[in-house]
């Protein structure tokens, strides 16, 4: 995962946290709620990420395994 992408995920995560206790803080729900919503975006952002670099992972190896029995 790039670190744009890295970024990106975590401000969504830290933004997100910061709306649910500011929400908490001053019984805004609706701002609580948000808060909750922007940080699951960001951990699903995060895993949906993080499962495309395995299988960009697993892709590449199989080519290379491919491209060995070729060569055979």
């Amino acid at each position: 995962m790039s670190s744009e992408k890295k970024f990106e995920n975590t401000k969504d995560k830290v933004f997100g946290k910061a709306k649910e206790v500011g929400g908490k803080v001053t019984r805004d729900k609706e701002l609580e709620s948000e808060g909750k919503v922007q940080n699951a975006f960001g951990k699903v952002k995060e895993k949906i990420d993080d499962a495309k670099d395995t299988a960009k992972g697993a892709l590449k190896e199989a080519k290379e395994k491919l491209a060995k029995n070729d060569k055979e």
